[in-house]
């Protein structure tokens, strides 16, 4: 009898033991809280991109089918201007094929690239996203050339003092360049990855533009 007390003793001291030890265990497991993501792309539907558009609004497509259900996105058009066409959920294709067929057209009356319009326009969707709750990126498709009013053109020497500005009120952002020369991806590098710093700052070109899925996700913490 003595025997049988001391061996359910032991059996009950060790089931004690691993039963903390899971206790414990449990405790210390860090779940990684989930923040959802604002992806702002800014398409290129002017007359000098039209080329690649196809291939590029693929792209967009792609980057949105990686992206949560929680998550958001706006499409802003840009070209002679720069201007809002779809905000919404990235899972929702069939309003994302038909915004997008409906406002990249090719307008023969329009001429020049608001890049610079449209940068400013989608620093104040991320602070705005930022408000809400959500992580933002902005994702720049096109060929980032200079075409038309000047006053809407990117000016390289300001943008990297417009970012730092943006960064202190949005410290998460990311940036994204892609289907542009290399050339004009070189001088993006040079620009911003001072303010932005690697992990941050994605740049592909035509041919490593699949490749980059990953690193943006990685920009957003995925």
């Amino acid at each position: 009898m003595n025997k049988k007390l001391i061996i359910s003793g032991i059996l009950i001291l060790i089931c004690s033991l691993v039963l903390s030890l899971l206790i414990l265990g449990i405790k210390n497991i860090k779940v990684d809280e989930f923040h959802p993501v604002s992806v702002i792309f800014v398409v290129d539907a002017s007359a000098s991109n039209q080329s690649q558009l196809d291939e590029e609004i693929s792209y967009l497509k792609s980057l949105c089918s990686v992206l949560d259900p929680e998550d958001s996105i706006k499409i802003m058009r840009v070209s002679e201007s720069s201007y809002l066409i779809y905000e919404g959920s990235p899972m929702d294709s069939a309003s994302i094929n038909k915004t997008l067929k409906a406002f990249t057209k090719y307008d023969k009356d329009e001429y020049g690239t608001a890049y610079g319009e449209a940068l400013q326009k989608a620093f104040g969707h991320a602070l705005t996203m930022y408000k809400e709750g959500y992580i933002p990126s902005i994702v720049i498709i096109g060929d980032l050339e200079n075409e038309g009013d000047a006053s809407k053109q990117i000016n390289w020497d300001l943008l990297p003092k417009n970012v730092e500005n943006i960064k202190k009120y949005v410290p998460e952002i990311s940036m994204m360049f892609v289907y542009a020369h290399p050339e004009k991806l070189d001088l993006v590098k040079s620009k911003l990855t001072p303010v932005l710093g690697e992990r941050k700052l994605i740049v592909a070109n035509k041919e490593t533009a699949v490749k980059s899925q990953r690193k943006l996700l990685n920009a957003i913490g995925r």
